[in-house]
C-alpha cells in the first residue's frame, strides 16, 4: 500500500495497472482488500485504484465526524497526488455516498459512477435514529456490534452457504478503530440527499442492486432511477453483490468500464 498524508492524517491507497483509471470505494466496515477479487483482471485493461476511507483500513480517522464530503476531498487528494485528472467511480454502500459527494464537488473528475449497493437519498429520520441506536451499542459492545452488522448485510439464504467469506469479512471490519466507526456513522447520517445526480449527470451511471438487500429497500431503490439515463442491474442476492454474485458483477463491471 502506498500512503500520503492529507491534513495531518495518513491516507492509504494502492495504485497498480495502465489504462483508464478506475476508483474503488469500499463500504463501512470495509476496506481496500473488498476488490481483491477484481483487481487482476481489472488491471489486465486498466488502471485501478483503491482508497481505504477515512478511519477505515490503514487510512487514520480524522475527527469525530467523517462526513461524505471529507472523504471526497481525502479522495481528490489521492487521485491529485497520482495525477489522475478523470476515473471511472465505483463506490460500494457507503462508498457509493462518498462518490455521490466526489461528483458534486469535483464533476469534471468523473468519467463514470458505479453506484453498488447504495443509494443517493439521505437517511430517513428512522434510518438517522437507527444509526445513533449503532453508535450506542458500538460504544457497549464493539465486538459484537461488528460481527452482527456484518452478516446482516447478506441475504438470509446465503448466511450459511458462504459462511467462511462471511467470517474473512468480520475479520476485516474488526480492525476499523472504534472511532472510526462512530466518526462515519456520524457523517452517515448527515448526509445530504444527491438524488439529482442521478438526472443530470453529464457522465454515464450504473446502479447495482440486490433484490433481498437487508439494508436498501428495492423498491424505493429503483423510484430514484425513474426518469433518468441510469442503467440498473438486479442481482437476487443481499448488500454484499461483490461476494454474493462476484462473477457477475465482474462481467458487468467491466463491460461498462468499455461502454464509457
Amino acid at each position: 500500500m502506498k500512503q500520503i498524508i492529507y491534513k495531518n492524517t495518513k491516507i492509504s491507497f494502492t495504485d497498480s495497472g495502465k489504462g483508464t483509471a478506475v476508483v474503488l470505494l469500499h463500504g463501512f466496515l470495509e476496506n481496500s482488500k473488498m476488490w481483491d477479487y477484481f483487481i487482476p483482471e481489472l488491471t489486465q485493461k486498466y488502471r485501478a485504484i483503491t482508497i481505504d476511507l477515512l478511519g477505515h483500513g490503514n487510512t487514520e480517522p480524522m475527527g469525530y465526524v467523517h462526513s461524505m464530503e471529507d472523504n471526497a476531498d481525502v479522495v481528490h487528494a489521492v487521485l491529485s497526488e497520482l495525477k489522475i485528472r478523470k476515473a471511472v467511480f465505483v463506490g460500494h454502500s457507503m462508498g457509493g455516498y462518498v462518490a455521490l459527494a466526489f461528483a458534486e464537488l469535483y464533476a469534471d473528475n468523473v468519467k463514470g459512477l458505479v453506484l453498488l449497493n447504495s443509494t443517493s437519498r439521505a437517511d430517513s429520520d428512522e434510518r438517522k435514529t437507527n444509526r445513533d441506536r449503532a453508535i450506542k451499542a458500538v460504544k457497549q459492545n464493539y465486538n459484537n456490534f461488528v460481527r452482527l452488522s456484518i452478516a446482516n448485510l447478506f441475504s438470509e439464504n446465503n448466511r450459511e452457504k458462504l459462511e467462511s467469506e462471511i467470517e474473512n469479512v468480520k475479520t476485516e471490519a474488526l480492525k476499523t478503530p472504534l472511532q472510526g466507526i462512530v466518526a462515519s456513522l456520524e457523517g452517515m447520517k448527515i448526509r445530504k440527499d444527491r438524488e439529482v445526480i442521478l438526472h443530470f449527470a453529464q457522465f454515464p451511471i450504473l446502479l447495482v442492486l440486490g433484490k433481498n438487500d437487508p439494508v436498501l429497500n428495492y423498491e424505493e431503490s429503483i423510484e430514484q432511477i425513474e426518469n433518468t439515463e441510469v442503467k440498473l442491474l438486479t442481482f437476487p442476492d443481499g448488500h454484499m453483490s461483490h461476494i454474493e454474485n462476484r462473477d457477475d458483477l465482474k462481467k458487468s463491471l467491466l463491460g461498462f468500464f468499455k461502454s464509457i
